[in-house]
């Protein structure tokens, strides 16, 4: 136990903390501001008749007419308060709800680095960042410190380890390893300027290939140890401003630089950022009275962590056909999925049977993921019932014809044509049977 107080109850300089609440404020004012600039809230929240709520989250939709932009506006605010550390903690508890209300209530535009930035402004909520070089530390004194506590510091090291470790190992599979999905995400690039022909060159797959499984892998171990640091930071840059380059991720790469701050010594960043603060010398007392409750939190908030992202081991069938188990497990840039399907809407009140005409109720961007993806499927299914059930009709819904291509592989069925999705369960937890199992003959 002494071990582990001294691990994470020692004091340390809180420089590292000061300069990525500054750095995240900046990144997330940044994302939710672009969101709007760049057509993302207009695309996403406001121009669909509906969204793709995560399944049990359907009370949660965007606010009417000009509401999201508002409510990014708020947000950006928000972030910029962060930012300045002026009423910190209400700034950060604000836009982390906020935030995970956008996120949970659309999945046309799914992205594990949204699901990163929920946790991560999670973990800011309780940590101190606001103790210096922030406004309400120069308006109360009493709050005023150099110092936190280290596992503030190694909650963010093991969340990161977490995330790039099951990357890396999500990509252990034959569609990474024979190129074949490399080369897939590189053909959408070929119009860009300069690099878009060079992307294509299959010497290059072989090289993104490789590194991206050994950066994963590597990282977090390589800019813990000392000799490796500066290296590996410098490969880190490299490595980010390529996936901001060529995939356009918003501000996940310039996030991921930012949580190498915790991995320097805090006199770097203090010599970099904070020149004329006071140092704190690293030191170890007792631990504090809420030990227990940070040891418990933290012990299942980890556990779960560590669970989540092999859970779709335990469910039948292989995941990267049925994406049961997908989200929330850090398999990023693994697939390209394609898919097909006629809906059909069988009116038991009418005795009339019809096909949906897809366009008049989704936009292109729905489109392109209703035939791929099976809790859209579902999801869509569920809102056609509840739409004929308001002009007071029953009916069933099945879909005809669904076939899904991954990865540049011939299209296979997809989804049983006999079952009623508008009466089907959706199973949170398993299996759920009404998708073909991925070895079925046609």
């Amino acid at each position: 136990m002494n071990t582990i107080n001294r691990l994470l109850f020692t004091k340390i300089d809180n420089s590292p903390l000061l300069i990525f609440r500054i750095f995240f404020g900046i990144l997330v004012a940044l994302e939710c501001f672009g969101a709007i600039a760049t057509g993302w809230v207009k695309r996403t929240l406001i121009d669909p008749q509906f969204t793709f709520n995560f399944i049990g989250f359907d009370w949660l939709q965007p606010l009417p007419g000009w509401g999201m932009y508002a409510y990014f506006i708020v947000m950006g605010t928000l972030g910029v308060g962060i930012a300045l550390g002026y009423k910190y903690r209400l700034s950060i508890i604000s836009f982390t709800v906020l935030w995970t209300g956008v996120y949970l209530m659309q999945k046309s535009s799914y992205n594990n680095h949204y699901y990163l930035l929920v946790l991560i402004s999670t973990f800011m909520c309780f940590f101190p960042a606001n103790n210096n070089y922030a406004v309400d530390a120069k308006n109360n004194e009493a709050i005023r410190k150099n110092e936190m506590y280290s596992y503030v510091k190694w909650i963010i090291v093991l969340q990161l380890f977490i995330v790039y470790t099951y990357a890396s190992v999500a990509k252990l599979y034959g569609d990474w390893f024979d190129l074949g999905i490399i080369k897939i995400l590189m053909a959408s690039k070929a119009d860009y300027y300069i690099i878009g022909d060079l992307l294509q060159h299959p010497w290059v797959h072989h090289i993104v290939g490789v590194f991206g499984i050994l950066f994963d892998l590597l990282i977090v171990p390589a800019l813990l140890w000392k000799p490796t640091r500066k290296i590996a930071f410098y490969i880190s840059i490299f490595f980010h401003l390529f996936n901001s380059i060529v995939f356009q991720i918003g501000i996940f790469p310039y996030l991921s630089l930012a949580f190498t701050v915790f991995f320097f010594e805090p006199k770097t960043i203090q010599k970099i950022f904070f020149k004329n603060k006071k140092t704190y010398i690293k030191q170890y007392t007792t631990a504090p009275s809420f030990k227990n409750m940070v040891l418990l939190l933290g012990s299942i908030y980890f556990i779960i962590q560590v669970c989540l992202p092999v859970r779709h081991h335990l469910i039948k069938d292989d995941v990267l056909w049925t994406e049961e188990g997908h989200r929330l497990s850090w398999r990023m840039m693994l697939r390209s999925r394609v898919g097909k399907i006629k809906f059909q809407v069988v009116n038991h009140t009418t005795n009339n049977e019809s096909i949906v005409k897809i366009d008049e109720y989704l936009t292109n961007k729905q489109h392109r993921r209703i035939a791929a993806y099976p809790d859209f499927i579902w999801q869509f299914a569920q809102h056609l019932k509840r739409e004929y059930a308001e002009k007071g009709e029953d009916i069933s819904v099945y879909a005809k014809n669904s076939k899904v291509s991954i990865n540049g592989k011939p299209f296979r069925a997809f989804i049983n044509p006999k079952v009623d999705l508008a009466h089907a369960e959706w199973n949170y937890l398993w299996h759920n049977e009404w998708i073909y199992p991925s070895d079925k003959k046609e």
